[in-house]
């Protein structure tokens, strides 16, 4: 590559429905996301692509994704916006929304594209009613063969949970399970794989992956207080993108914090995560009902 080429990663938008009040929505997250794009309208020079690591709305119903949709459409983007599916979304409202898709709308949505001399893969790493992140069938044999495209391009993977950092499985519930990560291993290895994009955890890590930068983002929601992770989940406000550079060297990353005065919006401790969890999946549950 001779060029360097500019694009911004976005993570856990969280929008919701206006016309619904959400008790696991802590932030204005429409507001967050305009305030976002009418920045990344500004930067020079402008990303060639905007990729969006999952967590697009905050419980998957198809009103949040005519949200989401509705705000994308009034910034008035230049460029392509890629996304990739996590936890809190639901496949059956993302397709009829976001694709007009009505047909096989329970299939994990992996695709890819080639833009400005970069092969993007966006895999869905979202499993229904769980936490962690995983692979169905056939979704590595998919990753494989597209990894043969294009052998000459750099590729970049987005995918909302990040590979597991250790084989710990008490820490599924924050990556790709363990034997996905695994598989995702020996899928890459050996091809050009310059960086994985993620979400998921809610805040800004950076780690050396068998030699692949994995980038994780805070999103736009909240932002998990890194220091009371001993503690459990303590969630503040907060909000972060990234812009990235590929250049001739590699994959740089610079990540664009918005204001915030770091108030605790919601916390619990890991004791309480298995009854919160409840709660929200229930309330999930009866949103999808009512739809």
């Amino acid at each position: 590559m001779s060029e360097t080429i500019t694009f911004v990663h976005l993570t856990d938008l969280h929008i919701g429905n206006p016309a619904v009040q959400d008790d696991h929505l802590y932030s204005d997250t429409s507001a967050t996301l305009r305030a976002i794009l009418s920045e990344i309208k500004t930067l020079v020079p402008q990303p060639k692509f905007i990729v969006a690591s999952g967590d697009l709305t905050n419980r998957g119903d198809q009103a949040s994704y005519d949200n989401l949709k509705a705000i994308l459409a009034e910034a008035e983007l230049d460029m392509p916006v890629l996304f990739a599916l996590g936890n809190h979304d639901r496949r059956d409202g993302f397709y009829p929304a976001m694709l007009g898709r009505t047909d096989n709308v329970r299939a994990p949505y992996d695709h890819s594209q080639v833009i400005a001399g970069v092969h993007i893969i966006v895999l869905d790493s979202s499993v229904p009613e769980k936490v962690g992140g995983d692979f169905e069938p056939g979704q590595i044999e998919w990753l494989k063969a597209e990894l043969s495209n294009h052998a000459d391009l750099p590729k970049l993977i987005v995918m909302h949970h990040a590979p597991s950092l250790d084989a710990d499985p008490a820490m599924e519930w924050e990556s790709m399970s363990i034997a996905g990560t695994e598989a995702l291993r020996q899928a890459v290895e050996g091809k050009h794989v310059i960086g994985i994009l993620s979400g998921h955890i809610h805040f800004d890590r950076v780690s050396n992956w068998y030699g692949i930068p994995v980038v994780v983002g805070i999103g736009q929601h909240a932002a998990t207080d890194v220091t009371w992770l001993h503690e459990g989940l303590r969630m503040l406000s907060g909000a972060s993108y990234a812009i990235g550079m590929l250049r001739p060297s590699g994959l740089s990353i610079t990540f664009a914090p918005q204001p915030a005065e770091r108030r605790e919006l919601n916390s619990f401790t890991w004791a309480g995560m298995a009854e919160m969890l409840k709660k929200y999946q229930a309330d999930t549950a009866a949103v999808a009902a009512a739809e």
